[in-house]
């Protein structure tokens, strides 16, 4: 069964770093581009990044640039979200999925999910 388990967030000080994992079940992880996405309470849930199947590309929302590293390890069928420097913000979930569309337009992230499926994700708090 097709299913992807995030994990790796939690509690950390503003300016500090957090590495996230998203293990991946039931298919070839290297036949898929994988993204990661966030959702805030009462906020829509965006795209953070993502990296391409074919080529390894990776892009980045604007906000996280030069912050945040995505590297996919295909052996181990799990992909990692690095982030340093975080900022204070409110609590977000984050969330991998496997996409049908990777890519930058111009500055813009643009990802689609390929399934309707979504995780429990991973909570990341930025507090002192």
């Amino acid at each position: 069964q097709v299913h992807l388990v995030e994990s790796g967030g939690g509690l950390v000080q503003p300016g500090g770093s957090l590495r996230l994992s998203c293990a991946a079940f039931g298919f070839r992880l290297d036949s898929y581009s994988i993204g990661w996405f966030r959702q805030a309470p009462g906020k829509e849930r965006e795209g953070v990044s993502c990296i391409s199947s074919s080529d390894n590309n990776t892009y980045y929302v604007d906000s996280v640039k030069g912050r945040f590293t995505i590297s996919r390890d295909n052996g181990k069928s799990t992909v990692y979200l690095q982030m340093t420097r975080l900022n204070p913000e409110a609590p977000a979930v984050y969330y991998c999925a496997r996409l049908s569309v990777c890519q930058s337009v111009g500055e813009t992230l643009v990802v689609v999910s390929e399934d309707d499926y979504w995780g429990q994700g991973t909570q990341v708090t930025v507090a002192s």
